[in-house]
């Protein structure tokens, strides 16, 4: 497929470079393309753009920007190009402000997550929450000796939530569905409690995994 990526970040050069590995025709969004110099040396088959080229190429748009450019991002694409689309939202609502204890702190509640101000943004793009709750050295083809790690995802389109499922597996996760968008209102805090081990005891190398019998 051809897969477009809003954000110029670690998260989304490692999401880019997963998908082009992959088989996908991969292009990046983003408003300075001079950070991307190394990634497009290590990647030439890749394409660069800025978000209006980028949401129009993607047949799946990948939303990797920090929490609080979300919403600017999604709006700097014209609405009618994300529409009908498969827009998997990678982002944490975490605020610019240090964690405490190693709790860090989000500008959202329980009551409203991040997703739901971007669903209601552009109603007609079909979003998903994944990739928000492992850090971006393990999104694609992690290794763990317990077994493939869950990822939870959550959206109001099931065959978006179908799509993102299928590119989850080759990328070597279970996806598992936690049901419409306000479920994002738990997902999204799984970032609070990964990075927890990361922030009091620099323990970085760890996923979760849902047990079912």
């Amino acid at each position: 497929m051809k897969i477009g990526i809003l954000g110029s970040g670690m998260v989304g050069q490692v999401l880019a470079t997963g998908f082009l590995k992959k088989g996908h025709e991969v292009m990046v969004g983003t408003r300075n393309t001079d950070k991307l110099a190394d990634w497009l040396d290590k990647n030439p088959e890749g394409k660069l753009g800025d978000h209006k080229t980028t949401a129009a190429f993607g047949e799946v748009i990948v939303l990797a920007t920090k929490g609080t450019a979300a919403e600017m991002v999604v709006r700097l694409c014209d609405s009618k190009d994300l529409a009908g689309k498969t827009v998997i939202d990678t982002t944490n609502p975490i605020a610019d402000a240090p964690p405490t204890n190693g709790v860090l702190k989000y500008f959202s509640s329980l009551d409203e997550s991040l997703m739901e101000r971007l669903q209601r943004i552009n109603p007609d793009a079909h979003f998903v929450k994944a990739f928000n709750s492992v850090g971006n050295a393990y999104m694609v083809d992690p290794h763990f000796q317990e077994g493939r790690p869950s990822m939870f995802i959550c959206g109001n389109d099931p065959a978006a939530k179908t799509t993102v499922s299928t590119l989850l597996t080759d990328f070597g996760w279970d996806a598992e569905d936690m049901g419409g968008v306000e479920a994002a209102r738990a997902i999204e805090p799984l970032c609070i409690l990964w990075c927890l081990p990361g922030f009091t005891r620099n323990q970085w190398s760890h996923a979760f995994k849902l047990l079912k019998k």
